[in-house]
């Protein structure tokens, strides 16, 4: 019999981490159909992934049948993820707050507002429109390890969904963060649109995501 190939392994225990990052919880089955992987595998790669406990699970009831579980991961996976060197940059705002105050830290932040908005504009110049920069925006944020995606809704409008934050432990040191980033979004779409917040990993939430829609609706 020959031996498991180590390196396949370890890809589909990676692919497995990363739909449950982007999709949230979700079956065994239902793994299996997206990675074309049969069942009795994942469920295999489940528990190796539970017992380092980067994944758990929640029974659903179902009206016939047994409860089927519910995988998802838990907070002590984050850290498989990009940080984008969340302990310096804690340290660092922590020394401006020290050395400057508040007000210094606030002015930190719109330098950085204004520098990632120059950056970013720099990949919008060609599109014509704000699904197009929208699109766009989250191919850049995913670049940078947000793992972003943009879902179109029933009205019109677009949801911009971060499944990753790379900057969460920063950010619960200083929420401003996430104002500052909501800025950046509304400065390179424009007038023309309107962005609320309507999930918030800060807040206990999956994901962070906005809804973006256009103020001619």
């Amino acid at each position: 019999m020959s031996k498991p190939n180590l390196s396949e392994t370890r890809k589909v225990k990676d692919l497995i981490l990363q739909q449950l990052k982007l999709k949230g919880a979700q079956t065994a089955t239902q793994l299996a159909e997206q990675l074309e992987v049969s069942p009795m595998s994942i469920r295999q790669h489940l528990q190796t992934l539970q017992t380092k406990g980067w994944v758990c699970y929640e029974e659903e009831r179902q009206p016939i049948g047994r409860p089927v579980k519910q995988w998802q991961l838990t907070q002590e996976s984050f850290k498989l993820f990009p940080n984008h060197h969340e302990d310096l940059v804690i340290s660092l705002l922590q020394s401006a707050e020290t050395i400057f105050g508040k007000s210094g830290v606030e002015e930190l932040l719109r330098h950085r507002v204004a520098k990632q908005v120059k950056r970013y504009q720099r990949s919008l110049t060609d599109c014509e429109t704000w699904r197009d920069r929208t699109q766009q925006m989250a191919v850049l944020r995913s670049q940078e390890g947000y793992m972003a995606e943009v879902i179109p809704q029933t009205d019109g409008s677009l949801l911009l969904v971060e499944n990753h934050c790379s900057i969460c432990a920063a950010a619960q040191r200083c929420p401003k963060l996430c104002t500052a980033e909501r800025d950046v979004f509304a400065t390179l779409l424009g007038d023309e649109v309107s962005i609320e917040r309507v999930e918030h990993i800060l807040q206990g939430d999956r994901r962070c995501a906005y809804r973006i829609t256009s103020t001619a609706l």
